[in-house]
């Protein structure tokens, strides 16, 4: 297959993943848009509180921290933190272990009220499930954003959860960032 083939095709499968991304809520299941709804509300609230919006996520889930923190922060005029700083992480890391490098800093910034958006694709890194279970220690609300199996413990931890139904570490990295925009836009009104 060339590449203006694979292109068009990859395109459609994302195109088709985007409508069969699941929203849960503890309640069940959402409709995608209502999901996005629920996510809106729940950003509105968590800032009409005086609250703050905290971004964990490895790799290219960390990219996606960092770069919907600013854009939530330019965009939407909502308080934003990414915690993927390379000194603060190796730090924690070399001293506590990679797997506490969220759980810390989580636990001593996060307040009651804050929103926790915890992203991992496998939905099964143990940084980032301690990052949300310290996050729901101090009072946070999470919204999580996962993939691959359905049955990731990540999903599980989410007041509202979004999971993508692929083993593609790309196409779920895509469309985290699509919902991620999609939910920042909705905020800031457009």
């Amino acid at each position: 297959m060339g590449a203006a083939e694979y292109s068009t095709t990859y395109v459609s499968q994302l195109q088709e993943m985007l409508g069969r991304v699941e929203a849960t809520t503890r309640g069940g299941k959402l409709a995608y848009p209502e999901g996005v709804e629920h996510a809106v509300q729940m950003v509105k609230e968590t800032h009409a509180a005086g609250g703050k919006l905290l971004f964990i996520g490895n790799g290219a889930s960390a990219a996606i921290s960092s770069h919907q923190a600013a854009d939530f922060i330019r965009a939407a005029s909502v308080p934003a933190f990414a915690f993927n700083d390379a000194p603060l992480i190796t730090c924690l890391g070399n001293d506590l272990g990679y797997e506490r490098v969220f759980e810390v800093p989580v636990g001593l910034v996060g307040k009651p009220g804050d929103l926790l958006i915890a992203i991992s694709s496998s939905g099964a890194s143990p940084n980032i499930l301690r990052g949300a279970d310290r996050g729901r220690e101090v009072g946070c609300r999470l919204l999580t954003l996962s993939g691959f199996k359905a049955d990731n413990p990540l999903r599980a931890k989410g007041d509202l959860s979004f999971w993508v139904p692929t083993m593609s570490y790309g196409k779920v990295e895509v469309i985290h960032l699509a919902i991620l925009h999609c939910i920042c836009d909705c905020v800031a009104g457009r």
